[in-house]
């Protein structure tokens, strides 16, 4: 089997060994591909890896030998499911893989907002507690989040690890979710009856939902007219569930103190977003999954998902099911 890698850097930037690849066929490795290099890097092979790169309808004509296509992530939108499922491809994705690496994530942004580790480590560094006429001084407000309500979108796998992050530092929890009332009860959640509900109550708001057309630009003007003045979002999941203007007025008007963001909806944002530059604003580059743990996790059952393919009883497809 001929196995071609078509954007290996960001889940491999080269401190995991690709070496039991080899066992399952010819391997060849691409750091990133342009897409107008899809098809003539593909072109012979029976099997694909991708992340971020698309294949689409048009990308699959031009494979004939292509069978297997394994996405290097849970989301799988690069990839056309219904042209793969015509032409017999068999798809397949990364559940689960990052889900405490996510909601450490959710709290490293959180924890850097409330108690402003970053902003208070560059005050020493510049020499200003040396010069400071008293042993402690704070440059913001300090704020505790016990007692504080946290309000959840999505009580999936990160949604329920960031909720029991969120109990055990004494906080409320609140979601909008599927789940039943009885489900999330089970787990100390109280359900919100809509979203208005949880943003109007929230203190910290945090997105753990797919994209979908329900929930696209689910953040927006008017739900964030709902929030308190001291409440915070914070977003890892998917950039487009935030109307990025509307958040971006909310921050430079004052009306909700701040947010934390690991996703935009263009990545990298190379057209700019308002959020980049608005008040209280921080983000990071896409990173909530990819600490080395989680990276690991994720090739390892890429590999699996393929070997499974290669045996005949393909594992986490996310297209059509064999018989």
């Amino acid at each position: 089997m001929r196995i071609v890698v078509l954007d290996a850097y960001t889940a491999n930037p080269g401190d995991i060994s690709w070496e039991k690849w080899n066992r399952l066929g010819k391997l060849t490795i691409y750091d990133r591909t342009a897409p107008e290099d899809v098809v003539r890097r593909a072109a012979d092979a029976e099997a694909v890896l991708t992340n971020k790169v698309v294949l689409s309808a048009e990308v699959m004509v031009q494979l004939p030998r292509l069978r297997y296509i394994g996405v290097l992530a849970t989301g799988y939108n690069v990839v056309d499911l219904e042209a793969a499922t015509r032409r017999g491809i068999v798809v397949t994705n990364i559940p689960a893989y990052s889900t405490m690496s996510v909601a450490q994530q959710v709290f490293a942004l959180l924890l850097n907002i409330t108690n402003r580790v970053a902003l208070h480590a560059e005050s020493v560094r510049r020499g200003e507690w040396q010069q400071s006429a008293d042993f402690s001084y704070t440059l913001f407000p300090l704020q505790e989040l016990e007692g504080k309500t946290f309000g959840i979108v999505g009580v999936g796998h990160i949604g329920q690890a960031v909720a029991r992050i969120a109990q055990s530092i004494g906080m409320r929890v609140m979601a909008y979710s599927s789940k039943s009332e009885e489900e999330l009860m089970r787990m100390g959640i109280e359900k919100a009856g809509s979203y208005e509900q949880l943003f109007a109550a929230a203190d910290v708001l945090s997105l753990h939902c797919p994209l979908t057309e329900e929930t696209s630009l689910l953040v927006n003007a008017e739900r964030l007219a709902l929030m308190k003045p001291s409440a915070i979002v914070i977003n890892t999941g998917r950039g487009p569930l935030v109307d990025e203007q509307a958040l971006a007025d909310a921050l430079n008007e004052g009306r909700i103190q701040a947010a934390g963001l690991d996703v935009l909806t263009e990545e990298p944002p190379r057209s700019g977003s308002p959020l980049l530059s608005a008040k209280n604003c921080t983000i990071t580059p896409h990173v909530a999954w990819a600490t080395t743990a989680a990276r690991r996790r994720l090739l390892e059952v890429a590999y699996d998902n393929l070997c499974a393919f290669a045996e005949g009883h393909p594992v986490n497809q996310v297209n059509f099911r064999r018989p």
